[in-house]
Formats: structure tokens, C-alpha cells, sequence
């Protein structure tokens, strides 16, 4: 079984900033594998099914961004999943708008999210899928709060809308290739 988590803020007014693409990418793979978030658990709106022959858990934690890992680290245990099968999905400032990375056993880059999961985990060692928001130049830490809270122009619309794709083709890669492979094909 995987467990993978978009990140995100639970709040109808942060639905479509920079910071939840992470639910926004969770949301399209679950329309397009036929799973309803139709639980509530561990702190996280879940769904379960089977994608190319895995059986899935997805989930959004409905605590705010920076305390994730409240919610992955109770999910981590209501499933009893090993930290090689949990895939995190997030927002990340320093790749250009609409790059994907995956990673394993990375550190937090600064993001708080992670950094929360991290810590409730004890450990690195998951799968991170990372979406490139882009960092603006010469802003300070307060504008930088502003700016992954607020919402993409319609131009970082247009730039950001071909990768939401791209991360349900690279999560179905994770499912029934593995990671390397993976990793060479979207890295």
C-alpha cells in the first residue's frame, strides 16, 4: 500500500494560492483514478482505491501547512506504513514555476511542511514529489509568507496548469515503475 499526501491549507480561501498545489495535484490524480476523498481520519480528508494495481491511500491533512506532520505521522500509523511507501506532494520556492522533482530522504529545503513532518516522523526517508512555484527575486521572509499564500496570475496560471498533469503521470510512474526510474524519466 502507498500513502500520498498533497499538502496544502484546509481553508476554502486558500484553494487556489501557490502553497496547496500539492492539494490542487492530489485532487486532479484522484478524479482521474476514480477516488473520492470520502473520509475523514487521522486529522486528513482521505480516499482509498487502487491505481495500476496498488492499492492507495490519499490524503489531505486539514491541519494548516506548517503542522502536517500531525496528520501524515497518525496516518503513517492508522495504515502501518513503512516510510518508503509514504509520497509527500508540495509547493517548493527555489525550483521555476511549474518544474517537478522528485527526491528521497531530502531534507526540508525550509519548508516548514516538511519540516513538520520531519520532525513527527523522526525521519527523512519518504518520497517527496516537489512543484516549482517559483521564488520572487529580492523579497524579504514576510513577502515570501505573502506571496505562497496568495494565488497564481493568470499568466503563472497558464505556466503551472501543464504540470498538475505531469505529477499524476509521475505518481503513476512511482506506482509501477519505482522511483529511479522514475526519477530519470520526470527529473
Amino acid at each position: 500500500m502507498k500513502l500520498i499526501v498533497g499538502l496544502g491549507n484546509p481553508e476554502r480561501n486558500y484553494a487556489n494560492n501557490r502553497h496547496n498545489i500539492g492539494f490542487i495535484c492530489l485532487n486532479h490524480f484522484a478524479r482521474t483514478h476514480a477516488v473520492k476523498f470520502d473520509r475523514k481520519q487521522a486529522r486528513a480528508r482521505t480516499g482509498a482505491g487502487r491505481v495500476a494495481g496498488n492499492e492507495v491511500v490519499l490524503a489531505k491533512p486539514q491541519t494548516h501547512m506548517n503542522l502536517s506532520g500531525e496528520s501524515v505521522s497518525r496516518l503513517v500509523k492508522r495504515f502501518n506504513i513503512s516510510l518508503d511507501e509514504l509520497i509527500i506532494i508540495h509547493d517548493d520556492l527555489d525550483l521555476p514555476l511549474g518544474k517537478i522533482r522528485l527526491s528521497y530522504g531530502s531534507s526540508s529545503g525550509g519548508h516548514k511542511g516538511i519540516e513538520s513532518i520531519i520532525t513527527a516522523l523522526g525521519s527523512q526517508d519518504f518520497i517527496r514529489l516537489r512543484i516549482g512555484i517559483g521564488r520572487p527575486a529580492g523579497v524579504s521572509e514576510d513577502e515570501i509568507i505573502a506571496y505562497v499564500l496568495s494565488d497564481f496570475s493568470p499568466e503563472e496560471r497558464k505556466a503551472i496548469t501543464p504540470a498538475i498533469p505531469k505529477v499524476s503521470e509521475a505518481i503513476l510512474c512511482l506506482l509501477t515503475e519505482g522511483l529511479t526510474p522514475a526519477m530519470n524519466k520526470y527529473n
